[in-house]
């Protein structure tokens, strides 16, 4: 599974118990930046959480990020508990965000 699907199904899935997933889109190419063609990527896609645009790479910098794609789960209190970087270890991502849900 990609990383995109995986996301979809997480949302699908956990959405009920509190997950809130939210994409950022920070473009590669000068040709990714236009709204209209986010847009139609994420339907596309079938992408039903919200997607940010972070042409300024705002987003990014703040996060310190530096690759495609980066995936972070943030409790409850807005902290940071986990990071994965490129794709795979849903395994991985998917125990901790249960973990995560059952907090208090």
């Amino acid at each position: 599974m990609h990383t995109i699907p995986q996301l979809v199904d997480w949302h699908q899935r956990f959405g009920p118990r509190g997950l809130v997933v939210i994409g950022i889109h920070s473009p590669e190419f000068p040709w990714e930046r236009p709204l209209d063609k986010v847009r139609s990527a994420c339907q596309e896609l079938g992408i039903p959480y919200p997607v940010a645009l972070d042409n300024d790479f705002a987003t990014w910098k703040r996060f310190r990020t530096r690759y495609w794609p980066t995936i972070h789960l943030i409790d409850k209190q807005g902290i940071i508990r986990f990071t994965r970087i490129g794709e795979g270890g849903y395994a991985e991502m998917e125990a901790t965000l249960r973990r995560l849900l059952d907090e208090d």
